[in-house]
């Protein structure tokens, strides 16, 4: 073994101006002081984590789940609203949002000021909320199978807002969806799509949706759609785009713009 250099300690205990009693008795009256200390300091960091909802803590929880796989594009639009309206103007008095969780965007965009919207719930909402119930009863909220052709008429809505629930389709069925929805819109639809190596919480998708998420890449969206003759909204996009880089908006998820069918 290599011999360890001597301490400052050792040489002051040799000069006899450091005695090895005082230095216990330093040691045995500091440590009572520094474990009451490290006590304090944790609960002060509990009580911040648990009701802080911004700053060091909150500010990073969006983060935090994304990492742990509880990643929502729906809750995205609704960060994306201002945004949307600066891009669409008009079009935005009238939405019809599909995708998981659609109750809780319907509810935003209610609040809006002259703003119709409804929603279209693929999945089962027997977990659902009291407020979430009630929309369905007033029939704003539909539960229905997208995989079939939505109970709107062509052109019911400006706009048509999907997020989330076509990266549970095959494409088998993204054929017949999509254009869909493009159908019962009559200025656009806009599609909030995860991007690739994005987490979903795979016990909640297995039960919920029947099956993982599929994250596809902007090149594949982009084939995809030349290849089903549905159009990208290039003037809708652009505004989009300005209105968020004025607001330093950065979208979590891959937003695409498309033209309705003719």
């Amino acid at each position: 073994m290599s011999r360890r250099p001597v301490s400052s300690t050792r040489r002051l205990v040799d000069t006899g101006s450091f005695t090895f009693t005082g230095a216990l008795q330093s040691k045995s009256r500091s440590s009572p002081l520094i474990s009451v200390g490290l006590v304090l300091v944790g609960a002060f960091l509990l009580i911040g984590y648990a009701f802080s909802g911004s700053g060091i803590f909150g500010g990073d929880k969006a983060a935090v789940s994304r990492i742990e796989g509880d990643f929502s594009c729906t809750s995205e639009i609704q960060r994306a609203i201002p945004i949307l309206k600066k891009a669409y103007g008009d079009s935005m008095h009238k939405v019809l949002h599909v995708g998981p969780d659609t109750c809780s965007v319907v509810s935003t965009l209610l609040k809006e000021e002259e703003t119709e919207a409804w929603g279209v719930e693929p999945y089962d909402i027997e977990d659902a909320d009291a407020r979430c119930k009630s929309l369905v009863h007033k029939g704003i909220v539909r539960v229905a199978d997208i995989k079939f052709p939505l109970p709107y008429r062509a052109k019911s809505f400006p706009l048509v807002i999907v997020s989330d629930a076509l990266d549970y389709l095959s494409p088998k069925y993204l054929n017949k969806t999509l254009p869909d929805l493009a159908r019962v819109a009559s200025d656009g639809v806009i599609i909030f799509a995860g991007y690739p190596g994005q987490q979903r919480a795979k016990v909640a998708e297995l039960s919920k949706f029947g099956r993982p998420a599929k994250m596809r890449s902007s090149s594949w969206w982009i084939r995809y759609f030349v290849q089903t003759s549905l159009e990208e909204n290039e003037p809708a996009m652009k505004k989009f785009e300005q209105a968020a880089s004025k607001k330093s908006y950065k979208p979590n998820c891959q937003v695409f713009h498309l033209k309705p069918l003719r």
